[in-house]
């Protein structure tokens, strides 16, 4: 009989990955449906229900968008050390779709309505509930793979799907419903959608192999206090709910917490790989951190789509296709639908070029994507000039998200790859939560650019030019990143990685490993 209560499982498989990649897959689908959906009607609700103004919104827009991508830290740290993957994700499942269903309460509306306080509740729910599960179930991909199988990025590239699939559907069914008939509509079936994510997640339990368990799963049950120390870490949470309302409602501190915050990860991280790692793992968390930094820059920029690009597609783009006139949120779904379309072409593209030795490394594929992100902004620029009415022809939108998207798919989904093949098993999710705190901070960077195409009097013209400004920022550092590219992919050492229980096997049997590996460090305690 097997040891592994697992074995007939694994040998089942789906389009050759495991089954549990699609639970994964369709949980995170849902899950994005309810958050872009959200996301899509976000900045126009603030400026038009809410009435703040274009640069009070564009801030607030960015301190919550950088709390939902700061949250995984602390929500990566917990079910490294406690929680456990799976259930970290099954609990900000349900945190989050008590936020989205919060989000209908909508009032009269204007800053000294009451419910305000809700919206307020609505968000900081969701950024929680953000922080248990957007970092883990990223994690939960990875563990059903072995480091070295050749199945991991096409594995994250059909997860990227997931996401995007629910992102389109999300942004054009709640962005419909949202600008046609009312704002509860569309917030409602965000909810909705989060609440099938939490089901399918559930249900979807025995194809997960346990993958994503407690380390420690007698260590959950001990009392603390006289309190289940399972249930006192999710009461911790619910008290994270009324530390981040208040947050949210001041912008400022935000922007603090991200800089003493990002000092201490980046020093913590930087210790542990010089103090605590053998050197080839170290050259490797150099790397994955340089993968992290560089990724700031373009998440600035990419997320104005949310803010400033939104706002912009609403009143200066002549939005008329066939007659329609179509609501500006409904064009948040182009990004997500372009990677519906080419994420197989990308993970084609790879696959065929890996097998042929002409596959560009990860670094080089970060680069590319900074450079596309400052491009695209630099197409929008021209089309909008070029726009004989005064409004920029709705090609430029379709444009600036395709040239984006392209950028994206260099980048996103080969960065979450990277962040678990890079990373020994134990700092996984502290690792992939830093990658989500660069997320974060290039978030928040975009409500300040965006603030900076608004103010008293701003028109298209500050728009533009706060775009060109970045475009050509963008393709100037793209092309640094190109130049020293070749010095990054020999930090990662990928001629000597190997999997944990390769390593593990390699130490039974007493037989050479590869220089600058230590078995003792490289597998799991």
């Amino acid at each position: 009989m097997s040891s592994n209560p697992y074995a007939e499982e694994e040998r089942k498989t789906l389009l050759g990955h495991p089954r549990g990649l699609f639970v994964l897959f369709f949980a995170e689908m849902w899950e994005r449906f309810s958050y872009y959906g959200m996301r899509a009607l976000l900045i126009f609700y603030l400026v038009q229900h809410w009435m703040f103004s274009d640069e009070q919104a564009s801030v607030i827009y960015g301190a919550y968008t950088a709390l939902v991508y700061i949250a995984p830290v602390v929500g990566g740290y917990l079910a490294d050390r406690y929680l456990g993957q799976r259930k970290a994700v099954a609990f900000g499942a349900v945190l989050l779709t008590f936020g989205h269903f919060l989000m209908a309460f909508e009032g009269d509306g204007g800053q000294s309505a009451s419910e305000i306080n809700i919206f307020w509740l609505a968000l900081a729910f969701i950024i929680v509930g953000s922080g248990f599960l957007k970092a883990n179930i990223s994690v939960m991909v990875g563990q059903l793979y072995p480091r070295t199988d050749v199945r991991r990025d096409p594995a994250y590239t059909i997860f990227y799907m997931g996401i995007n699939l629910g992102a389109a559907l999300g942004s054009l069914i709640a962005g419909y419903l949202g600008q046609t008939y009312g704002w509860a509509w569309g917030f409602g079936a965000a909810g909705v959608g989060m609440l099938l994510g939490l089901v399918v997640f559930v249900l979807g339990k025995p194809l997960l192999m346990g993958r994503g368990e407690a380390p420690d799963a007698a260590r959950l049950t001990r009392s603390v206090a006289g309190i289940r120390f399972e249930w006192l870490l999710y009461g911790l949470g619910f008290a994270a709910v009324g530390l981040v309302w208040f947050m949210i409602q001041h912008q400022k501190l935000v922007g603090g917490l991200l800089g003493v915050a990002g000092a201490l990860l980046v020093g913590y991280v930087l210790y542990v790989a010089v103090a605590k790692l053998p050197r080839h793992d170290r050259d490797r968390i150099f790397a994955a951190m340089y993968l992290i930094i560089g990724s700031i820059l373009f998440w600035a920029l990419f997320e104005q789509a949310g803010a400033s690009l939104n706002l912009f597609t609403d009143r200066s783009v002549d939005r008329s296709i066939f007659g329609w006139e179509v609501p500006a949120s409904m064009f948040q779904s182009l990004n997500a639908i372009y990677i519906v379309m080419l994420g197989p072409v990308f993970a084609w593209l790879w696959l065929t070029l890996g097998r042929r030795g002409m596959e560009p490394s990860t670094p080089t594929k970060f680069a590319l994507g900074v450079v596309q992100v400052g491009l695209g902004f630099l197409v929008l620029v021209m089309g909008a000039n070029a726009g004989e009415s005064g409004a920029t022809p709705v090609l430029f939108i379709f444009l600036i998200y395709l040239i984006h998207t392209m950028g994206e798919l260099c980048l996103s989904p080969v960065g979450l790859s990277a962040m678990n093949r890079l990373t020994p098993a134990h700092m996984a999710s502290l690792i992939m939560g830093a990658w989500f705190f660069a997320s974060a901070t290039g978030n928040f960077a975009a409500g300040l650019i965006s603030a900076a195409t608004g103010g008293e009097g701003a028109g298209p013209e500050r728009v533009l030019e706060v775009y060109s400004n970045v475009g050509w920022l963008a393709v100037g550092v793209g092309a640094g990143m190109l130049v020293i590219a070749p010095l990054v992919r020999r930090l990662m050492h990928l001629d000597t990685l190997r999997d944990d229980a390769d390593l593990a096997g390699t130490r039974e049997l007493g037989e050479p490993v590869a220089a600058g590996v230590d078995v003792r460090k490289e597998t799991r305690p």
